[in-house]
């Protein structure tokens, strides 16, 4: 249960990346599309959730901790290079689309450091994967490109984010029980 848990925070964070910076330079169709989506996608894992809980309830099987200090200490490290690095792309009067670039990166750090934490080699993936859009990001930042990085290190971490949890959800949820 507490990795469908992790998959609903995957799946909401996701739908928010996308629905967040889903914008111009795409035409107005692409945007309601990929918004449309991302609320669908998330909306399918809270009801795999739903069913996984229910399923889980009747099991009722014992189930480790995920909140460790590990973790404590990988979400407060987080939370510092976040805010942090935030603070200093203001300082150095990075433009505003840096931001979502620079939470992506941290993002996907996150989920490398929680790999060797939670003995889960899988969510390294994603987090590789937003780590490259996040740094892509902020590269284009400092080009004519920049009106792109939204889209980059944005919808695309989304779209990352929501894949990943509808995949593994979906699989937990097939997954008969012995």
């Amino acid at each position: 249960m507490q990795r469908m848990t992790g998959l609903l925070v995957g799946a909401i964070f996701g739908a928010v990346f996308v629905v967040v910076n889903a914008q111009s330079p795409l035409n107005a169709l692409t945007v309601n599309l990929l918004r449309a989506a991302a609320c669908v996608a998330a909306a399918s894992v809270i009801g795999m959730w739903f069913v996984t809980a229910r399923r889980e309830r009747s099991a009722a099987r014992p189930q480790r901790n995920m909140f460790s200090r590990g973790y404590l200490i990988v979400v407060a490290a987080e939370a510092i290079l976040l805010f942090g690095g935030l603070r200093m792309l203001a300082a150095w009067e990075h433009p505003e689309q840096a931001n979502v670039a620079w939470v992506a990166l941290v993002v996907g750090v996150h989920f490398i450091a929680l790999a060797p934490v939670w003995k889960d080699w899988g969510i390294a993936v994603p987090g590789v994967v937003l780590t490259l859009l996040g740094g892509g990001g902020l590269v284009l930042a400092l080009t004519a490109a920049v009106a792109w990085v939204p889209f980059v290190s944005g919808v695309l971490s989304g779209v990352v984010l929501l894949t990943g949890a509808v995949a593994f959800g979906w699989r937990a949820v097939t997954t008969r029980t012995a």
